[in-house]
Formats: C-alpha cells, sequence, structure tokens
C-alpha cells in the first residue's frame, strides 16, 4: 500500500504538527476555536472538493509501485492545494473514511487522521487573522477628536481607554512592572501587548541582522540543478516547435531594414583604431596678435656686455691700476668691485695667457640665466577717468544748505556751542564772553541773553518737545536754564515739574550737589545749578528728555555721570574710565550710550551694563561724534583732519574714511530727517555731504560731498567750533571764532 502524504509530511515535522482534537476530553482546542468563524456555512464549506480529493487518494492506494513514486512528486507539488482542502471538519472526515475504510488498512487510517488533524494556519505567515481593529490602513490620527478608536469585527467601536497614561504612570510602571520591557503600546486598539519569547528573540535577530527563521541556514552548499556531465538526451523530450524550422519574418524585416539603412548611408562603419600617439601643437590656435598669443611672454636671454679697453691685451696707460688701486680693489667684496679683473699690458697676443676665469663665468652665466627669473611687465593703457567713481550729480541731490541766509551777532569773543530747539523756532548760542544767547531762527533776533560767570563750554536743548529746558555748561556746574520762549504751557509745565520735586526721606550719596535757585538768578531763567567737583566739558541729553550725561575730562575715574531730573539723582556708570574722555551720546533709539575717548569709540548696553562694542577710529585725536537718526551709522571727527564713517552693522572700523579738510575737525552732526551729514574745521569751512543709508543691508551707504561753505574768518588759528542742522528744514548752523552764527539754507 503507499503511504499518504499526511503520513510522510508527520514523520518529517513532527514538532509542527498541533492536533486539532484532544485525544482525552474529545473537545475542541483553543487552536481550533480561534480559527473558526462564527458561520456554520464555513465549516461545509468546500465539501464536495474536500471528498473527491480523499477518494482519489484512496483509490490510487491500488497502483503499482512504479506510480507511487510519480504520484507522490505530484503530491508534493500540490501541497499547498490539499491545505486549503483539509480545512474542512473532522467530522466530514470521519465520514468519508468510512466509505473507503474496507479498502484500507488501520495503520493507513490513522496516518490520514494524523493528516486531517495538522493544524491548517501552521504555516500561514499572513497577519489578517487577528485584526481587532477594522478601520484599515488610516492615520490613526483621525480619531483624536472621538472617544473611540476604531471598530472591531462584530461592529461595534473600540473604545479609548479612560485614563491615559502620564509620564510619572509611565515612570511607576516601568519601576514595578517586571514586564515593562517586553511592553508595547497598540496605537489601534488602545491596549498594551506583551511580547512573547519568541517575539522578542526575532526583534533581537533582526536588529543584528540575521535572518528571522532560526532553523534557515543561508550557507546551504549549492544545488547543481544541471549536471556538468554531457547526457545523450534532452532534459525535455518534448517534441520541437514548427517555428524552430522555419525562418524568423521578425528577424527577416530587422535585417532588411538594416540593409536599407547601409544603403542610404545612415549606418556607417566604424573607424579603425589608430593607437599611434598623436603629437599637437597646444598654441597652435592661438591668436598671434593677441596680448597672451603665441611666444608673447618669451624673454630672451640678456646678451653679454662687449669688452671695453680695460679687457684690451694692450690697454692705455690711464686703465692700468697702481699699486694703490690693487690693494683697495682686493680689499673690496666682489659685489662692490667696479671691475672683475685687473687689467694687464702684455707686448704682444701671442703673450696672452689662457684666461683662468672663463669656466667661472660661464657657470655663473648659467646659473643666472635659469636661476634669476626674468619678467616682462605689462604696461596696461587706463584712461585716468575711469578711476574716478561716478559719482550722481550735486544736482540730483538736493536739498541741501548752499548759501549763506542770515548771520546772528552779538557775541563779542568766540561761540564754541549752540543748540536749536525742538520745534526750530530758537537758537541758543554759548560764548567765551561769559554770556548765553537765544534767538530766534527766522530773524536773527537776539531775544533774550544770559550772563553767567564763566566761559560756556557747551549748551544742549532738551529734545523733549513738551519741555523747555536748555543745560548750560558753566566752569564746574551745570545750570537749567527755562528760557521761556515760545508756548507759555510748555514754560509753566516745565516749572512745575521742577517746582513739585520732594526730597525723598533716605538721602543718597552722591557725586554732585543739585541747587535751587532764588532771587535775581531764578528771575534770569536758571531754574536748577548742579555743582560738579571739575570743570564740566559737555553736556547731553537723552531722547525722552529727563536723563542728561555729563563731561568731566579731569576727573579721574568719573569722567563721565548721568543725571535724572525728576528724582534729581546722579550717578557713575563706569567703576573706571579707559582713556581720556572727549564726548558722550545717546543711542536715539536703543539703550546705548557712546563714549568717545582720543583713540577709540566704545559702545555700552545701559540695560545690561555691558560693553558691546569697541570701534577703532584710526585717528589720532578725536574731537567730536555723531549718530544717524537710524542709529546703525557713527561718523567722527578728529584733530587729524579725518572724518570716519562707520557702518556698525558691517564692521568696527571706518567704512570710510574723508579728508576733505586741511585743519582738524572741531564739530560734526547728522540731520534728523535728510540723508545730510556736515564737519566744520579749523580751515573756516563747512562741507556738506551726502549720507545715504538705504533699508537693505547688503547695499553701502552712498556717501558723496555735494557743497563746500565759507564765511566764517579765521580768529587765532581757529574756525569754525560747532555746526548743528535744523530739526525740520535742511540748515545749517555754524558757529565760529569771530564771533558769529551763521545760518546757510
Amino acid at each position: 500500500m503507499r503511504t499518504p502524504i499526511g503520513s510522510k509530511r508527520k514523520e518529517e515535522d513532527p514538532e509542527e504538527e498541533l492536533p486539532l482534537f484532544n485525544p482525552s476530553d474529545g473537545k475542541v482546542s483553543d487552536i481550533e476555536s480561534e480559527d473558526l468563524t462564527d458561520s456554520e456555512e464555513s465549516l461545509f464549506s468546500g465539501l464536495e472538493d474536500s471528498a473527491s480529493d480523499s477518494s482519489n487518494e484512496v483509490a490510487e492506494a491500488s497502483f503499482s509501485d512504479n506510480d507511487k513514486k510519480e504520484d507522490a512528486d505530484e503530491e508534493d507539488k500540490n501541497d499547498g492545494s490539499d491545505r486549503q482542502k483539509l480545512k474542512a471538519s473532522n467530522t466530514s472526515r470521519q465520514k468519508e473514511l468510512s466509505h473507503v475504510g474496507e479498502t484500507i488498512s488501520s495503520s493507513e487510517l490513522s496516518a490520514i487522521q494524523g493528516t486531517s488533524l495538522k493544524n491548517e494556519y501552521e504555516d500561514d505567515s499572513s497577519d489578517e487573522e487577528d485584526i481587532r481593529n477594522t478601520v484599515g490602513n488610516i492615520p490613526i490620527e483621525w480619531y483624536q477628536d472621538y472617544p473611540h478608536i476604531g471598530y472591531d469585527l462584530d461592529g461595534k467601536k473600540i473604545y479609548k481607554p479612560i485614563r491615559n497614561k502620564d509620564e510619572l504612570d509611565e515612570f511607576l510602571d516601568k519601576m514595578e512592572n517586571p514586564d515593562y520591557w517586553q511592553t508595547v503600546h497598540d496605537k489601534k486598539t488602545g491596549t498594551d501587548l506583551k511580547l512573547t519569547d519568541e517575539q522578542v528573540e526575532l526583534i533581537h535577530r533582526l536588529q543584528k541582522g540575521q535572518f528571522g527563521d532560526v532553523n534557515f541556514n543561508p550557507y546551504e552548499p549549492a544545488i547543481d540543478f544541471f549536471s556538468h556531465e554531457t547526457r545523450i538526451h534532452p532534459v525535455t523530450n518534448r517534441p520541437a516547435d514548427k517555428r524552430s524550422f522555419i525562418p524568423s519574418l521578425i528577424e527577416k524585416k530587422k535585417v532588411a531594414n538594416l540593409v536599407h539603412a547601409i544603403k542610404m548611408g545612415w549606418i556607417k562603419p566604424r573607424k579603425p583604431k589608430d593607437d599611434t600617439p598623436q603629437f599637437y601643437d597646444l598654441w597652435a590656435k592661438e591668436d598671434p596678435n593677441a596680448i597672451l598669443g603665441r611666444h608673447k611672454m618669451h624673454v630672451p636671454a640678456p646678451k653679454i656686455q662687449l669688452p671695453g679697453h680695460e679687457e684690451s691685451y694692450n690697454p692705455p696707460p690711464e686703465y692700468l691700476f697702481t699699486e694703490e688701486e690693487k690693494l683697495r680693489w682686493q680689499e673690496q667684496e666682489p659685489e662692490e668691485r667696479r671691475l672683475n679683473i685687473i687689467p694687464q699690458k702684455y707686448q704682444c697676443l701671442r703673450a696672452v695667457p689662457a684666461y683662468p676665469l672663463f669656466i667661472h663665468e660661464r657657470f655663473e652665466r648659467c646659473l643666472d640665466l635659469y636661476l634669476c627669473p626674468r619678467q616682462r611687465k605689462m604696461r596696461v593703457n587706463v584712461d585716468p577717468e575711469d578711476l574716478i567713481p561716478k559719482l550722481p550729480k550735486p544736482k540730483d541731490l538736493q536739498p541741501f544748505p548752499s548759501i549763506q541766509a542770515l548771520v546772528y551777532r552779538g557775541h563779542t569773543s568766540l561761540v564754541r556751542c549752540i543748540s536749536v530747539s525742538p520745534s526750530g523756532q530758537w537758537l541758543v548760542s554759548g560764548s567765551d564772553d561769559c554770556t548765553v544767547r537765544f534767538w530766534e531762527v527766522s530773524t536773527a533776533r537776539c531775544m533774550k541773553s544770559l550772563d553767567v560767570e564763566g566761559a560756556v563750554k557747551s549748551v544742549a536743548w532738551n529734545p523733549n518737545p513738551t519741555l523747555c529746558l536748555v543745560a548750560v555748561c558753566v566752569g564746574c556746574s551745570v545750570l537749567l536754564v527755562n528760557p521761556c520762549l515760545g508756548d507759555k504751557l510748555i514754560t509753566s509745565s516745565t516749572d512745575q515739574m521742577i517746582s513739585g520735586f520732594v526730597d525723598p526721606e533716605e538721602q543718597h550719596l552722591q557725586p554732585v550737589t543739585w541747587h535751587n535757585t532764588e532771587g535775581d538768578t531764578h528771575s534770569k531763567g536758571v531754574r536748577l545749578i548742579v555743582t560738579h567737583e571739575k570743570a564740566v566739558k559737555q553736556v547731553t541729553w537723552h531722547g525722552k528728555g529727563d536723563y542728561f550725561a555729563s563731561v568731566l575730562p579731569d576727573n579721574g575715574n568719573m569722567q563721565v555721570l548721568i543725571h535724572q531730573v525728576t528724582k534729581r539723582r546722579s550717578q557713575n556708570p563706569f567703576s573706571r574710565s579707559k582713556g581720556l574722555v572727549q564726548y558722550v551720546l545717546f543711542h536715539p533709539i536703543r539703550p546705548f550710550f557712546f563714549v568717545a575717548t582720543q583713540r577709540c569709540v566704545r559702545i555700552y548696553n545701559l540695560l545690561k551694563q555691558e560693553l558691546t562694542k569697541k570701534l577703532l577710529t584710526n585717528c589720532k585725536w578725536v574731537s567730536s561724534i555723531a549718530i544717524h537718526p537710524g542709529g546703525d551709522n557713527v561718523i567722527c571727527g578728529s584733530y587729524d583732519s579725518k572724518l570716519a564713517w562707520f557702518d556698525l552693522d558691517l564692521s568696527t572700523k571706518p567704512y570710510k574714511v574723508l579728508r576733505h579738510h586741511k585743519k582738524a575737525l572741531r564739530a560734526v552732526a547728522f540731520h534728523k530727517h535728510y540723508p545730510l551729514f556736515a564737519s566744520g574745521s579749523d580751515d573756516g569751512s563747512v562741507i556738506v555731504c551726502h549720507g545715504m543709508v538705504y533699508n537693505d543691508l547688503l547695499q553701502n551707504p552712498l556717501i558723496v560731498p555735494v557743497k563746500v561753505l565759507k564765511g566764517h574768518d579765521i580768529t587765532r588759528d581757529l574756525g569754525v567750533l560747532d555746526v548743528v542742522f535744523h530739526p525740520t528744514q535742511p540748515w545749517l548752523f555754524s558757529s565760529g571764532a569771530d564771533c558769529t552764527i551763521r545760518l546757510f539754507s
């Protein structure tokens, strides 16, 4: 009898057999209960096919031994189809076996039963058997706004966990749960699944780059399907096709097309390769008339100088050396000698011996030829006009001050400083004649004159338009003056602000002393006097008008002081001074403080209280600085006739250095609205330049000198001492050593 296929497979894979029934109690096992569907019709689906297959197998049991081998091979090929047919229930199998039980022995019957008891899902690698969430392959984020995350096989909602785990729960679970390391979270069902040891081992094998199957051997010996031995019989005995004896029509058409293409010249034979090396002239295609044409850069070797009279065998007597000249020639270095040889005289040419330095000189010449480089200097013909930058015409850059409009006369000594009110209606000036004068800009009329105790070094009008206050530097004091000009409401509110101050209960030690004025001093307009220990050189206001800074060059570590008017408090912002302070300014927008010393400009951040940047002016002595209204550009004037423009976003070194003046620069200024800046010098001139700063950070500022304004007379080697722009109009004020103030419009 032929052994059934099921028993053979059972003998080969005894470990893989999982019976569907438990012999002890006859109940369905857990595996069977999971694989069966809910419908009863599925138990009997395909019953007729399975019966027919089983009858055929029994009928073939009576075949001869020769037919058994072929049947076994066919059975192995159809193994996959038999597995599907064995999905019928065990009851139907027993009914079928009962019909053929007469022709099969008991051992064969047990083998067939073993085949039928094999688990049909044992070799199934599909991942679709245990799908509990039937939403399909969609993003799980679509269900984030719903209480459920999908539907099960019965169409019921799979609800999300009532409480999600936070970091604390996750940490406790990690510490207390011994199976935490092999537990994963299923997003589609919202539950935690524990991996089995086999799954963990599979993951480890995949992480190591190994095969998932433990029993798979990637290094099995190769099977020689086609024998290397020559056989007389073919592999298959199938008769040859008819098309193998008939010429191919398709190939005939291809050959005809190729022949036609060759005749038409579309296909040309390949040229034979020439293995002989080819040499070509590298400069053959060069233009001989070009600058770098063929052999244009060749420099011939210099010719040897022809011999003179001193090298003759019979030189004139005046070329012969005396004893003193010989001693002097021998003491000199070879590079210092005028001649390389000592002239000698011979009676005839036959008496001239061989030249002993012939080989040495030839050797030296060869060294000079190939060791000393020779080059041809290219002379470039450049038009001088091309070297001059193409700048726009001054007419295209208007408006800018170009003519002298008014002259303010009244001071009897040099006018050191001037300042304009925020409205542009009034002008204040300080002079060495111990007076402070207030002028009306439009009429050049002196509206008020204030006598002080000494020469005025600096004046500054408060930039806040709601206050009418002027700071005046006189000796060791800073006077805060209310000129009582313009709107009476503004002047009265300024007096109320100053008089409304109440002394704090706790007094702080301050580097200066604040005094209220009374009597005649108060009637003149002086409201506060800030007394310093040393002489004050300069005063400047903050943009909001509440703070002002004063410069005391001879005060050691307290060269710069910052004062607050409303609280009447003063402080020293720097613990120690780095150089002799010349000029200070507040940034117009950001909380930065500019301190100019003799050689550099330091920028401090008042909020962070740290040094932000240090500008290297490359000047010997800085005299004044000015800040662009945008705050990103600074100009510095110096006593060595230089004006340096700094772009703070570009570098700490000057972007441009202008040397237009012939003498020292005393003052520089920016206009608040127009792209203009000016510089005043001791040469008696004021140079106005167009300085356009673009919003595009990649475009550099455009600096063009547009006008040279002259009008001041040089007195005691001093010219223009201060320059200020009008706040709204393109006008320029300048004060000079000739006791005048001039307005250019």
